[in-house]
C-alpha cells in the first residue's frame, strides 16, 4: 500500500524560527530575511466509531481531492519547503551535478537474442527516456527503432512505458503508456514497418499484454475503481475496445490477476491470486478465440508460479515446501496430485524464481540473507553454483527470452561493484562479463569498503545489516549514519546493489546501512510471515534494533543517525517517528502510508482489499485492534521528533496522497519541537515519483542537502 495530502482557506500564522533555518544561517553566514512560516491546516473535526472505537479525525476532509483546499494546501507546502531549503540550492545543484556526472550519459545495454531478432535499450546523452532497439540476428543486419520514449514523452511531465511486447511476427510492437502516474496505461500498437501508431488505443490497462499466435489479437488486463486488475480482455486489431472480448473477470476483491505469454509462446497464462494462494489458467495462443483451463484450482495456502517451456510445465509451489520447490506437469495432468518433482527443496534455502532452457534448470534462491544461483542438468542431475565473493550484494536473473540458448544471462552488483551483465555458460558455469556500468567522477572502488552485520532482537532473532562506508573510516562513533528499511511483502526495496548516487554521502563521511527487517523475505518465507498481520509489529522493533546496534557498535550516534523509508518503508518511518523520535536525528518518510486504519477501512481504494492478508481486515476486531496500535496517524503524540522530510505524489494509486499530507498537519498540530518538518509532494507524477532517468536525481539531491545541512556538512 502506499501515501496521501491536504486545505482550503489554509491559515498562517507566525513561526518561531526552526532548528535548520537557523543551521541554514549559521552555514550560509548570511542572515535570513525572514524566517519560512509554515501553512497550518484547517482543522475540521470528524467523529469515525468502528467496534465501539471512537476516534476524531480533524484532517478528513482531505481526503477529498477535488476540494480545491486541497491543492491549495499542497501547494502552500511545496513553497514552504522550497523556501526553507532555498539557501542549499546551490548544494543541492552541487550534489546534482555529482550524481549525474557519474552515470554514462550515452549507454547501451547488452544485446538479448529473442525470436529471431537482437533487442537493446539505449540512452543518448541530453534524452530522458531509453531508446529501445533490434537487429536481426544475421551479419551485417541494419539497426531499428522499436520504440523512441523520448518522442512519447514530448509535451508530458511524466511519461511511464510499460509491457511492451513484440508480435510473434516481428512487425508490431504493443506497449502501454501512463502520463500520470497512476498506473494506469493506454495501449497503443507500432508498425515496425512504417514506423507509425495504429488507430487502436485501449487506456485504462494494466499494460500486460500478450500475443496470440495470429499476430493480430492480443489479450490485456484492465482494472476497476480500485485499481484492482480483474478482467482479461481480448482485442483483435482494428477493432474498437468498446466490443473486445471479455475473457475472464476475478470476483473475489481479495484476488487480482495478471497474465503473460509463456517462455515456449504457445500458451497464454493466467494468473490471479491473493497473498496467500494463487490459480492459473491457460489458453493455446493458437486458439485465441478459446476458453481459459484452470490449471490447479486455488486451494487456501496453496502458492504457486506457473512457466510453459520445453513442451512441459514447470510450477514452482510452496506445496510441501515451505521455502518452494520445483515441479513439473504435462497438459491434461495439471492438477497438483499429478506434479512431480523436479528439484526438491533444500534447508536453509527459499527458492525466489526459476527458469527452464534446453537440458537446464536455474533456480535463484537466497541463503541466509544473499542470492544464489543454481544450474541443474536435467540429465544427470548434476549441479553448479555461480558464486559471488563480495560480503553482500544482489544477482538476478536477467532476461532470458530463448529456450535454446546455451548461455544465462545475470545481472550483478553490489554496493561497490558497478552493475555488471554476465553470460553464464550452462554446461560450465563459466562467467563471461558482457558489460559493466561505467562510472564518472573520479569513482574508486578500493576506496570503500562492504560490511555485513547482525543486530539482535529482544526475541532472539538476528536481523541482518548491510552497510557500505569509507574504507579505514574510525568507528568513534562521529559519523553521520542514513539506515534504510522496508520490511514488507516479503520484497526487499533496499537491496545492497550499486547506487552510484550514495558516494555522494560516503565521500562526505556517511555510512549507508540497510536494516533488513521481518517483513521481507531475506531469511526465508518465515522471516516475511513473523513481520505481517498480528505480527507486524516486528518490522519496527528490528528497524530500532538495528538502529541501537549501530550505536552500540560506534557506527555513528543519535545525534547523527538518519532514517530513509520508502511506502510501506515510509510507514515504517512514520511508526520509528512515534515510538522512538530519540533515536534519530532526522527521518526520510517517502510517500509513507500513515492512516492505515481509515484506509483499510475502505474496500473502494486501491490495494486495500486484495491486501488483507498482508495487514488485517479492520472490520475484524482483533485486526482492528492491531492496526489501530501502531497507525502512525493515530498514534501521532504531544512529544519532540526529529527532523522530518516527508514526500507525497498527488496520481498515487498505491498510497494516496492525504497519507503524507495528513500526518503532516497533525505532527505540526502537536508536535513539541523546533525541528523542521517539510512536506512535498509531487503534482504531477505517482508513487513511483519521477519517470525520466536523470530527472529522479532531484529529489534524491534534495533529500541528500536536508541531511547534510541538519549536520553542519556542506560546500
Amino acid at each position: 500500500m502506499a501515501c496521501k495530502a491536504r486545505i482550503r482557506g489554509t491559515l498562517l500564522i507566525p513561526f518561531a524560527l526552526s532548528g535548520l533555518w537557523l543551521g541554514l544561517w549559521a552555514c550560509t553566514g548570511e542572515p535570513p530575511q525572514q524566517a519560512p512560516t509554515p501553512p497550518v491546516a484547517a482543522r475540521v473535526p470528524k467523529l469515525l466509531e468502528v467496534h465501539g472505537d471512537k476516534r476524531v479525525d480533524d484532517y478528513d476532509w482531505m481526503r477529498v481531492r477535488d476540494d480545491p483546499r486541497v491543492k491549495a494546501y499542497l501547494e502552500a507546502e511545496n513553497a514552504y519547503a522550497e523556501a526553507v531549503m532555498k539557501s542549499t540550492e546551490k548544494l543541492q545543484a552541487k550534489l546534482l551535478g555529482e550524481m549525474v556526472g557519474r552515470v554514462k550519459p550515452d549507454d547501451a545495454a547488452p544485446p538479448v537474442e529473442d525470436n529471431g531478432y537482437l533487442y537493446w535499450t539505449r540512452f543518448e546523452r541530453g534524452k530522458e527516456y531509453p531508446i529501445h532497439c533490434r537487429r536481426k540476428a544475421s551479419v551485417g543486419a541494419p539497426d531499428e527503432t522499436v520504440l523512441d520514449v523520448n518522442a512519447l514523452a514530448v509535451g508530458e511531465r511524466l511519461c511511464k512505458v510499460a509491457g511492451m511486447a513484440v508480435g510473434p511476427d516481428n512487425r508490431l510492437v504493443a506497449f502501454g503508456v501512463d502520463t500520470r502516474g497512476d498506473r494506469l496505461h493506454t495501449i497503443r500498437v507500432r508498425d515496425l514497418g512504417s514506423g507509425t501508431l495504429l488507430p487502436d488505443a485501449i487506456p485504462g490497462t494494466a499494460a500486460e499484454i500478450a500475443w496470440a499466435a495470429d499476430s493480430r489479437t492480443f489479450f490485456y488486463t484492465t482494472a476497476d475503481a480500485s485499481i484492482r486488475t480483474y478482467r482479461v480482455m481480448r482485442h483483435v486489431l482494428g477493432s474498437p475496445p468498446a466490443s473486445d472480448a471479455l475473457i475472464y473477470q476475478e470476483n473475489d476483491p481479495t484476488f487480482e490477476v495478471s497474465l503473460r505469454l509463456s517462455k515456449s509462446r504457445s500458451v497464454v497464462l493466467v494468473k490471479t491470486a491473493s497473498e496467500t494462494s494463487s490459480e492459473w489458467r491457460v489458453l493455446d495462443a493458437t486458439h485465441p478465440s478459446g476458453a481459459l483451463e484452470v490449471f490447479q484450482a486455488r486451494t487456501p495456502g496453496l502458492l504457486y508460479e506457473l512457466e510453459h517451456a520445453g513442451g512441459r510445465f514447470w510450477i514452482r509451489t510452496n506445496l510441501g515446501a515451505p521455502s518452494f520447490r520445483l515441479m513439473e506437469a504435462t497438459a491434461g495432468k495439471t492438477a497438483k496430485e499429478a506434479w512431480t518433482e523436479a528439484v526438491p527443496t533444500r534447508e536453509g534455502a527459499l527458492l525466489e524464481e526459476f527458469d527452464a532452457f534446453r537440458g537446464y534448470l536455474v533456480l535463484a534462491e537466497r541463503v541466509r540473507g544473499l542470492p544464489r544461483v543454481r544450474i541443474v542438468a536435467l540429465g544427470d542431475r548434476s549441479e553448479r553454483t555461480v558464486t559471488f565473493g563480495d560480503a553482500a550484494y544482489e544477482a538476478d536473473l536477467d532476461e532470458n527470452p530463448e529456450y535454446g540458448r546455451h548461455a544465462l544471462r545475470l545481472r550483478y552488483s553490489s554496493p561497490t561493484v558497478p552493475t555488471s551483465i554476465y553470460d553464464v555458460d550452462l554446461a560450465t558455469g563459466v562467467k563471461t562479463l558482457l558489460k559493466r556500468d561505467e562510472v564518472g567522477g573520479g569513482f574508486e572502488p578500493s576506496r570503500y569498503e562492504v560490511r555485513r552485520l547482525e543486530a539482535p532482537t529482544a526475541d532472539g532473532k538476528r536481523v541482518p545489516i548491510s552497510l557500505v562506508l569509507r574504507r579505514g573510516l574510525r568507528l568513534d562513533g562521529a559519523h553521520p549514519l542514513l539506515l534504510c528499511g522496508y520490511g514488507a511483502y516479503g520484497h526487499s526495496v533496499y537491496k545492497p546493489n550499486f547506487l552510484p548516487e550514495r558516494f555522494s554521502l560516503l565521500d562526505r563521511g556517511f555510512v549507508v546501512a540497510i536494516a533488513h527487517v521481518r517483513g521481507g523475505q531475506e531469511l526465508g518465507r518465515a522471516w516475511y510471515d513473523d513481520g505481517k498481520l498480528l505480527r507486524k509489529k516486528n518490522t519496527f522493533s528490528d528497524f530500532i534494533a538495528c538502529a541501537e546496534y549501530l550505536v552500540a557498535q560506534r557506527y555513528t550516534s543519535p545525534d547523527r543517525l538518519f532514517a530513509n523509508g520508502l511506502s510501506a518503508g515510509g510507514m515504517l518511518m512514520a511508526v520509528v517517528a512515534n515510538w522512538r523520535p530519540d533515536l534519530f536525528r532526522g527521518i526520510l518518510a517517502e510517500v509513507p502510508w500513515t492512516d492505515v486504519v481509515t484506509d483499510s477501512l475502505d474496500p473502494n481504494l486501491p490495494l486495500v482489499t486484495v491486501e488483507y492478508e498482508e495487514w488485517g481486515d479492520p472490520n475484524r476486531r482483533d485486526d482492528y485492534e492491531y492496526l489501530r496500535s501502531y497507525s502512525p496517524y493515530d498514534n501521532v503524540k504531544a512529544q519532540a521528533y526529529p527532523a522530518m522530510l516527508v514526500t507525497g505524489a498527488f496520481n498515487d494509486t498505491q498510497v494516496e496522497y492525504w497519507n503524507p499530507a495528513k500526518w503532516v498537519a497533525k505532527l505540526r498540530a502537536m508536535k513539541t519541537d523546533p525541528n523542521p518538518l517539510l512536506l512535498v509532494t509531487n503534482m504531477a507524477s505517482g508513487h513511483s515519483g519521477a519517470s525520466g532517468r536523470l530527472e529522479r536525481y532531484r529529489l534524491t539531491a534534495l533529500k541528500y542537502a536536508f541531511m547534510l545541512q541538519l549536520r553542519g556538512i556542506a560546500e
